[in-house]
């Protein structure tokens, strides 16, 4: 009997640890994030919007509320969640009115286990920055996590459509994901395919999709995006136990003992060795 793995796995590569949040990896460019994508923005710009200030006429409360929230950054980005909130106050206190402080804080408040306060916070972003696409998909996270789909889908609808959002291929991904956990796997797969069109190299969308397209029953198409994986420095026991059914699905029997061979050796302790070898897919 086959293991099915669930949309999103939390235990996807330990890889790019600069990625704290389970949910996704997006890589270390750019803004700081989180595995889901979350944006730590310390620039104070709605995405798809006018830069408010320039240097030269930025209030002076602004500047100090930006540099705070830069240290404040680089905190949460340690680990260093009390700091970080300390250092976020400080910049509210500069500028009770910055609406990137709310959304770090939120960002701090969900790691400390605080979730009213970090909807609270998210939410006070927005409202300080309709248009800001990060803080819609992070509140759209939020929400998803909760189980509220379909307040979370409608959050991640609307980051995706924000002009110039340089994130926009992680909402797809968190979109697709969440539709998958509400139960709409045909929207999920088309919002992971968009989200893999505009970025090849994320291995958690490339991991939902195949998954998605092999519980559909069209394993040639899951290979193509499980094999694409696997064959990267990305690949870790989950993919590889994926890998596995999908080559098992098309016969292909002396790939299924390849990737079993990698597993026992790079993974002999996993949860997808044991399970291999229970299953039907040996001999």
């Amino acid at each position: 009997m086959t293991h099915a793995a669930s949309p999103v796995s939390a235990r996807l590569p330990a890889l790019l640890l600069c990625l704290a949040v389970a949910g996704g990896l997006a890589g270390c460019a750019g803004a700081p994030r989180s595995a889901d994508g979350t944006a730590i923005s310390a620039t104070g710009t709605a995405r798809g919007t006018p830069e408010l200030y320039t240097e030269i006429d930025e209030p002076e409360a602004r500047q100090r509320a930006r540099v705070r929230l830069e240290l404040a950054a680089g905190y949460f980005q340690q680990g260093q969640f009390m700091v970080a909130l300390d250092e976020v106050k400080r910049s509210l206190a500069a500028d009770p009115t910055f609406a990137p402080a709310y959304n770090l804080r939120g960002l701090i408040h969900r790691q400390i286990n605080e979730p009213g306060l970090a909807e609270a916070d998210f939410r006070e972003a927005l409202r300080r920055q309709p248009r800001d696409a990060d803080s819609m998909h992070n509140l759209g996270v939020f929400y998803c996590d909760s189980g509220r789909f379909a307040e979370a889908n409608a959050l991640f609808a609307r980051a995706v459509e924000v002009p110039n959002y340089p994130n926009v291929a992680n909402s797809w991904m968190m979109l697709g994901i969440c539709q998958a956990r509400a139960g709409n796997a045909e929207e999920a797969r088309r919002s992971l395919a968009r989200s893999f069109e505009l970025d090849a190299g994320n291995p958690i969308t490339t991991f939902n999709l195949a998954l998605l397209l092999h519980q559909a029953g069209e394993h040639s198409r899951a290979q193509f995006y499980i094999r694409r994986l696997n064959n990267s420095e990305l690949a870790n026991a989950q993919s590889l136990w994926l890998g596995m059914q999908v080559e098992h699905a098309l016969n292909n029997r002396e790939v299924v003992r390849q990737l079993a061979d990698q597993l026992r050796r790079r993974f002999p302790d996993s949860q997808e060795w044991s399970t291999y070898q229970r299953s039907g897919l040996r001999g």
